[in-house]
């Protein structure tokens, strides 16, 4: 089975991808001038912050240990020296704040413009990619994944930049003001980078088997609470418990030792430090005391040394980061990479405006499976005239629903072909082809807008237009019994509709389109007595001028039918009519007398 690059456990990220980091600074294009004016702020934090020691050095040795200046120059100086410090803090906090700010903004936008981008693609990805695709999982691209990315633009790509700056312009100074406690200093360098390398790789199996872990959460969320009303007919909340208490606890497991692998490192990291500051005492005290070096200096080698340690513990953090987000960006591209398996043709030979549909269909030897490992649908050879009615009877599993699926090509044929008027599907632009076959399927998506809008979706179709429609299918009296009329607001917070007021609203969505070709596929099959009713006068409406496709169990709707195709296991077994199927005898009297039974059993 396919994945589509979705193995969650498969992704670490890879610092080193080049090709990642150009599909990367593509998408950031557009925000050039910011990320720049982003690099210009880091120089002057930079800058400030290394600022601030030397001043700190030049308060000591010029005026605060300078016995041979007069008492009120000394003062002046440290007066004077302290006020500069003070700018400089205050020229950190603006610039700092100005950086977040743009960061923030630049990542904000970067973000949106994925996410859109993601959920047009995710919106226009074909029906086998969802079939082989957990929701839950999907979910996680346009949340967690896309989140990783925000954090890294907006407080790792430049503050990386900040901290590398930082270190160097660190250790420069360092080696400038004492060159030889600079160069032991540097000895640190390399133990602090082993350790954060080591501290890494342990942190990137972690990170990893914590995303997976919230993938396996959210897949597991999504069933459960998609499937709340099953769960709770067959009494399985506390198997359902349970199977989560066990996810939930290793997702836990995880967190914990990624929290062990940060336990063990910040601490070392600040043994480091302890050492560094401990040598610098050691040896500069003796240097100050020797008067080789002085007490400023010896304050702001301390000063430097805490700052250098300071970046070497938040890059190992932020390396993790950079990590996690790489390998959410792989997953993310991965998915707007991801090929359609039904394609548009370079060359559309059918022109729905110049050749306006007419409705004749025709499966010829169509086979067709979902997988390898089992074949649907064998051999089937189905002619369809214009404007007749045909219904498609069979068990469960009998292939009704997959020949639907082919005429609106959400999947495509092995061998054989289907035809419109003679035109195989494929040779139709895909919006064309949906729009010519009107489908009302049993579940019924409705949005939070009044019933008119609901009807209309994206038709172009007046009030005046839906009104007749209505009339003329008398599906008028559904809607003069709601409270506003057409003007009714349904959905979630609006008026609450039945499943049959659902069917008819569906009903009139479709004819909103007048397809030539109407498919109807088990949309009568949980309605009440009344919507049915109602259905069945616009059907006899709808059906006349159309070609009518009927997946139905009830025989009210199936003895309409011009034609009834009988199908099990994939095959055709039996055709004719209502009359003709009942008088042989076979499948479709059994399904018939099973269905009667039903029908008539006491409650």
């Amino acid at each position: 089975m396919r994945n589509y690059g979705y193995d969650e456990a498969g992704h670490t990220g890879s610092l080193s991808d080049i090709e990642l980091w150009q599909k990367i600074l593509r998408i950031t294009s557009a925000y050039k001038y910011g990320l720049a004016g982003a690099v210009l702020l880091s120089f002057f934090i930079t800058f400030a912050t290394l600022s601030l020691p030397y001043l700190i050095q030049t308060g000591i040795d010029s005026f605060m240990m300078a016995k041979e200046l007069p008492l009120p120059e000394r003062l002046s100086g440290i007066s004077n020296t302290a006020l500069l410090y003070g700018t400089f803090v205050l020229a950190l906090f603006f610039g700092g704040f100005g950086q977040i700010i743009l960061l923030e903004w630049i990542g904000q936008s970067v973000m949106h413009s994925i996410r859109q981008t993601l959920f047009h693609k995710i919106v226009h990805l074909d029906l086998p990619f969802f079939s082989e695709q957990p929701t839950g999982r999907l979910v996680t691209r346009l949340t967690n994944d896309i989140q990783n990315m925000h954090e890294m633009f907006t407080s790792v790509i430049v503050s990386l930049f900040n901290d590398s700056l930082r270190l160097i312009g660190i250790l420069g100074l360092l080696i400038w003001m004492n060159n030889k406690l600079g160069l032991l200093m540097c000895l640190f360098l390399p133990l602090s980078l082993i350790i954060t390398t080591i501290f890494s790789r342990f942190a990137r199996v972690k990170f990893r088997a914590m995303r997976n872990g919230v993938a396996k959460i959210n897949t597991y969320l999504n069933e459960a609470i998609s499937g709340a009303a099953t769960i709770q007919i067959f009494g399985k909340e506390k198997l359902i418990l349970e199977r989560f208490r066990k996810i939930n606890i290793e997702y836990q497991g995880h967190s914990l030792g990624q929290v062990k692998v940060f336990g063990a490192f910040m601490p070392l990291t600040e043994f480091l430090s302890s050492f560094a500051v401990a040598l610098i005492l050691w040896y500069g005290g003796g240097q100050v005391i020797q008067s080789k070096m002085s007490l400023g200096e010896l304050v702001a080698f301390l000063s430097y040394m805490r700052l250098f340690f300071q970046p070497l513990r938040e890059l190992s953090q932020k390396y993790s980061i950079v990590q996690a987000a790489m390998a959410s960006a792989e997953r993310i591209f991965e998915l707007l990479e991801t090929k359609q398996s039904i394609t548009e043709r370079q060359e559309h030979t059918v022109d729905t405006v110049i050749s306006p549909v007419r409705g004749e269909i025709a499966f010829d030897k169509v086979n067709f499976s979902y997988s390898e490992e089992s074949k649907v649908l064998h051999d089937i050879n189905l002619h369809i005239k214009q404007g007749q009615t045909v219904a498609l009877v069979g068990t469960t599993g009998a292939g009704k629903t997959s020949l639907i699926n082919l005429l609106l090509r959400f999947y495509e044929p092995q061998q054989g072909t289907v035809t419109i008027d003679g035109n195989n599907v494929a040779d139709f632009k895909t919006k064309e082809l949906r729009s010519v076959v009107g489908v009302i399927l049993q579940d019924i998506i409705l949005l939070q807008d009044t019933l008119l809008a609901n009807i209309v979706m994206n038709t172009g179709k007046s009030r005046e237009d839906v009104e007749g429609i209505l009339q003329a299918t008398s599906m008028d009296r559904f809607v003069n019994k709601l409270p506003k009329g057409l003007d009714t607001l349904i959905g979630q917070g609006g008026q609450e509709l039945s499943t049959g007021e659902k069917q008819l609203l569906s009903f009139a969505r479709v004819l909103c389109r007048d397809p030539k070709i109407l498919v109807l596929d088990e949309a009568t099959a949980a309605i009440d007595t009344e919507s049915e009713n109602i259905l069945e006068e616009a059907l006899e409406q709808a059906f006349h001028g159309r070609t009518s496709l009927i997946i139905a169990h009830r025989l009210s709707t199936i003895r309409r039918a011009d034609r009834i195709i009988v199908m099990a296991h994939g095959k055709i077994i039996e055709e004719g009519t209502h009359e003709e199927l009942i008088a042989k005898e076979g499948r479709y009297f059994e399904l018939s007398t099973m269905d009667q039974e039903q029908l008539y059993a006491p409650a």
